[in-house]
Parts: C-alpha cells; structure tokens; sequence
C-alpha cells in the first residue's frame, strides 16, 4: 500500500493511493500514526477495497506522510561514495545525531532558509518508519519491525551544524527542514530495501544520483544498532544517509538560494517537490 495524509497543515486526513486515485481512509482511521502501523492493522487496511472508499477530488495538500511520530533519528555519512566527496573517514559505528520533530513537513511544502543562513544544502535520503517495537533485534529480523519506508529531504544547514559548537542536530533541525513524503510505502511492496535508485536536481540539474546499494551500514543494520541503544516505537522515523552529490560537496562549495526548486525521487517511493524562500 502506498499511505499518505492529504488536507491543511496539523489537520491532515488519511488517506491511500488506488493506482492514481487518492482515496480517503478517515472513516476508517483517524490517522497514519504508530497505532495503524502494526502488522495487524496494516493487514485490516489491505483487506480493505480501495473502490469502496470516497475519491478526493482535486489536488490537495500533502502533509508528511506519518503522523504524531515519536523520534526522528538521523544516520550520517552512511554512504561510501558520500564520505569521500566529503573527505570523511568511513564511520566504524552508524552515526547518530536528531532532528527535530517541529522540521517535518509534506514533501511538496517550502523550504524556508533560516536567519543567517549562508549554507543551506540538500539531502536525498531514504527513510524508514518503524511498525512494531524493536529492542534489541538481530539484523536477520530487523525489517520484521519495519512498517514502510519513504523519501526523505534532510535538509541541512552546514555552517550550523560544523561551525556552531555543538553537535551537528543544530544545522539539520531549522523549520522546514525534514520534508518526509508522499507516500509511506508499506514493505511488502519493496521486496529489496538495499537496491533503490536515488536522485535529486535542483533548479532541473541532476546535482544527486546514487543507489541504496552503496550504503555502509544496511537498514537492517542501523535497526539492529539503533535497537540496542533505544525502544524504537511505532511510528519512529529513521532516515539513513544520502548518496554523493551535496553542495557541501562540490569545489567551491554550492549552496541554495531564494526561488531554487529542488526535485527528489527514490525508486517506488515517490516524487518530491520544494521551492526554497527566506524565512522572516
């Protein structure tokens, strides 16, 4: 199934795709949260018959495609072809740092650079939602525990997150900057997580292309890791990585500006669309 919540900001609606026809699931559930993430509940949703279900008419609003999530975790530099564009030592353990939860928006949402910013650069990530209680999982049954998976765009802003003391949750966590979306993804529809192609362009020039193939931990792995530190709950959203390609990156380095469109797809996840502005 392919999950998404539609309607205005803090009172989506849940809703599921019947080939291109958005359906509308709130008479059924009152939203796509770690509740309706079990095995159980997804089983109900997909005994359901989509035709059965109202159409939304028109082309509404798409908020994040997860709701009331608990924990956004971050992996950083779990690319191989990333950390060397970035002159980073491969990492011996998965990275760790957060995000704010007040970051996540829909896919389609603004992004908006925050006051000061001189630095703000794009991410293509693939995130994972997590569907039943994971501690202290084998990487042999860690996607057991996985609900779906989505597009993710960790946002970031460079000189916050290495030039401001402190760790690097500072650049990653201004509003705007976690647009998640649009559809959560149930896992049995991507019947191999480690092999999704990635791109993302901005202002229509292709700056990412990669391939989940070139991860250095697994998702299992990072599930395996993350599990034995913390719960993870229903509904906690992990992202893992981007692929080469960030402004970060180039020589000079290039960064986003007022009016750039960045565009991001991961294989069978969906399609993203931000304008970026200035925030007052």
């Amino acid at each position: 199934m392919k999950l998404v919540r539609f309607g205005d900001a803090g009172s989506e609606r849940p809703g599921l795709m019947d080939g291109d026809t958005l359906r509308d699931l709130s008479g059924v559930i009152d939203d796509i949260t770690g509740d309706t993430l079990g095995d159980e509940a997804l089983d109900k949703l997909q005994s359901i018959d989509p035709t059965t279900l109202p159409a939304v008419e028109g082309n509404p609003r798409l908020g994040a495609c997860v709701g009331n999530f608990g924990k956004f975790l971050c992996i950083g530099l779990n690319y191989s072809d990333h950390a060397a564009e970035t002159g980073a030592a491969i990492p011996e353990h998965p990275i760790l740092f957060f995000k704010a939860n007040s970051a996540v928006v829909g896919p389609n949402d603004d992004v908006y650079m925050p006051r000061g910013s001189e630095a703000t650069d794009w991410e293509v990530e693939l995130g994972v939602v997590i569907g039943t209680t994971a501690k202290y999982v084998s990487k042999e049954n860690a996607l057991d525990h996985v609900a779906g998976y989505c597009v993710i765009n960790d946002v970031s802003e460079r000189n916050f997150q290495t030039k401001l003391t402190g760790q690097w949750t500072k650049g990653k966590s201004c509003d705007t900057f976690g647009p998640t979306g649009p559809y959560l993804v149930t896992r049995d529809e991507i019947p191999n997580v480690q092999n999704l192609a990635m791109s993302l362009d901005v202002n229509g020039k292709r700056m990412q292309t990669g391939n989940t193939n070139t991860m250095i931990f697994t998702v299992a792995e990072i599930i395996e890791h993350l599990s034995g530190l913390m719960t993870l709950h229903p509904g906690d959203i992990i992202t893992t990585g981007t692929p080469p390609g960030v402004g970060m990156g180039m020589k000079p380095p290039t960064y986003l500006k007022v009016g750039d469109v960045m565009e991001l797809e991961i294989e069978g996840l969906g399609r993203q669309r931000q304008e970026v502005k200035q925030d007052a």
